[in-house]
């Protein structure tokens, strides 16, 4: 499944790996193309469960795309479900670490090591 906007500048692809749901994100997430991220983290928290975001293709995000995955973060929570990140670098990670979001998410290098880490050892 994949959400993009109109301008295509942004988009996330929505997967199963081994019982969590893989969202991919890529392109510029901000006020105008926050839509599809939020339809994507509505979508997977309705299943509950572990979601994991690949924001190694993340180029940009802005405030509004912080919000919309700390939001999501707090609707799985209270779904009994996890929201995890993977592969923040450069100016995204900056921006995580600036705002301290990087201590509120469990945060991985990459897919490959958050799909080798079991969540709560």
């Amino acid at each position: 499944m994949v959400f993009e906007t109109e301008e295509e500048r942004f988009t996330v692809t929505v997967r199963a790996v081994d019982g969590t749901v893989l969202l991919t994100l890529g392109g510029e997430l901000d006020h105008d193309t926050a839509a599809p991220l939020e339809a994507a983290l509505d979508a997977a928290a309705a299943q509950g469960g572990r979601l994991l975001v690949d924001m190694a293709g993340l180029e940009f995000c802005d405030s509004t795309g912080l919000n919309a995955l700390l939001r999501g973060r707090l609707t799985l929570q209270e779904a009994g479900g996890t929201l995890e990140l993977a592969g923040l670098s450069g100016p995204v990670a900056r921006m995580f670490r600036i705002t301290g979001a990087d201590g509120i998410f469990p945060v991985h290098a990459d897919v490959a090591q958050a799909l080798g880490t079991v969540p709560g050892r």
